[in-house]
């Protein structure tokens, strides 16, 4: 026997050495007639008995009892236990070293140590995943691993002197798996009724087979632009068609907010390499969307590529070697890939004017400073109020280079769509710039140089 790699996304969390899958089930927890049931089992029970589903607990890993009265018996741990046992009990090993997702934390983490020794599971090594799938360097470019889990886009920028490392990491809540199946699962429904008159919500048994095909639908919808849907219930066979189109219009919302997230992760001068797994991948539209709006490289990688990276550097790794904490770093283990300094983004639309109180100011190659005292001279917009979180000289905004840049330089930090930039950042048409607490908000964009025709 020898080591296993495990990948704890609650999207689909899997067990696997180099060459094959023991197990892959995402976290969802079925309490029906005092069973408690995990995994894929309980998945296929998601839209027929949603008041008894739970699928927050691998996120939200706590001992205090759950909230919903139904499982008010219970807490996270003992549902995450119940995975676990049944994980172990399915395949052969001498221990484990596991990829942790971004958002467990450091408590939830000792946490599930505990469940494990518990069990009786040697638990090896413990790595952040994004670093365990990164396994080589992006020349000339920052990486950032993209990766989608039940509930939230996990994000992490990683730097790269000598190896890889974790520099910081987003976990952009509420647009994850489960809110991109609703969004999807909704559309679908409004597409049957409107072209055969058939609705698959009316009932709990055809929510679930739309459920249940959906990601052969998505897949479908990924090679081609329209996908053709069918459905039979009761003998009766019901078909539509829907255009892929319409599967990206309907992720839209949480795609955007992906986007805000990363862009807000970059500076100016930087290229991004986007690493996504292939979980992210696979989502109708996403690539395209974040190839377009945040600009850089694209890699996508393949199915089981997090817990392969982990296994291929943790190998040799012994149980009891030394005490278990998160590793943030690993060396490369493949060979460095060259990027070219491209794929600046291309539909976002180029500012020209930032609008505030209802006046526009033009944004050219001289810097426009905003802050409560901006330096004399040049061109600025002194905002003269004592707002808290306000620096004299805040951060300004000019066009570099093809691109319009804002550049931060104060302690409390400019706010890009809600997220703080690292410095500098690159700004888009309808992009939103805060400043101070509560603060004021400053839209960005573009006039019309001809006739509108």
């Amino acid at each position: 026997m020898a080591l296993l790699a495990a990948h704890l996304n609650d999207a689909g969390i899997s067990v696997q050495d180099a060459d094959k899958v023991y197990y892959r089930e995402p976290g969802f927890a079925l309490l029906d007639d005092d069973r408690l049931t995990t995994g894929s089992e309980a998945f296929l029970q998601a839209r027929v008995k949603p008041r008894r589903i739970h699928n927050g607990y691998w996120s939200q890993l706590q001992t205090a009892p759950l909230s919903d009265r139904r499982f008010h018996h219970l807490s996270a741990a003992d549902i995450v236990s119940r995975q676990l046992e049944q994980i172990w009990q399915s395949v052969s090993a001498d221990g484990l070293v596991v990829a942790v997702p971004a958002y467990m934390s450091n408590t939830n983490l000792s946490l599930f140590l505990g469940i494990a020794a518990e069990l009786q599971i040697p638990v090896v090594s413990m790595v952040d995943a994004a670093v365990a799938a990164t396994r080589r360097e992006y020349q000339g470019a920052v990486p950032a691993h993209v990766d989608l889990s039940l509930h939230s886009a996990l994000l992490t920028r990683l730097t790269q002197a000598g190896h890889v490392q974790v520099d910081r990491s987003v976990v952009a809540d509420d647009c994850g798996m489960v809110a991109l199946f609703d969004a999807w699962i909704a559309l679908i429904a409004r597409t049957f009724v409107q072209q055969s008159r058939f609705d698959p919500l009316h009932t709990a048994e055809t929510e679930q087979m739309l459920l249940d095909q959906l990601q052969n639908w998505l897949a479908a919808a990924s090679a081609a632009t329209s996908v053709k849907l069918d459905v039979e219930y009761r003998g009766i066979k019901h078909h539509a068609e829907l255009e892929t189109l319409e599967l990206v219009s309907a992720a839209a919302p949480f795609y955007h907010r992906i986007v805000s997230s990363l862009r807000a992760l970059y500076r100016a001068d930087e290229t991004p390499a986007l690493q996504l797994s292939d979980r992210a991948a696979r989502m109708p539209g996403l690539a395209d969307i974040l190839s377009a709006r945040v600009g850089g490289d694209l890699y996508l990688q393949e199915s089981g590529a997090t817990a392969r990276g982990l296994l291929a550097r943790c190998r040799d790794m012994k149980a009891g070697e030394a005490a278990v904490s998160l590793v943030r770093k690993l060396p490369w283990d493949q060979s460095p890939v060259v990027t070219e300094e491209s794929g600046k983004p291309s539909h976002g639309g180029h500012p020209t004017h930032l609008l505030f109180e209802n006046k526009a100011y033009a944004v050219d190659a001289q810097p426009l400073t905003l802050g409560s005292q901006p330096t004399d001279g040049g061109r600025c917009i002194d905002l003269q109020q004592d707002m808290p979180g306000l620096s004299r000289r805040h951060c300004s905004l000019q066009q570099e280079n093809g691109q319009c840049i804002v550049r931060d330089y104060s302690r409390y930090g400019t706010f890009l769509n809600g997220h703080r930039i690292d410095g500098s950042a690159v700004l888009q048409v309808g992009d939103l710039v805060r400043i101070g607490t509560p603060g004021f908000e400053l839209q960005l964009i573009t006039t019309e140089t001809g006739d509108g025709a």
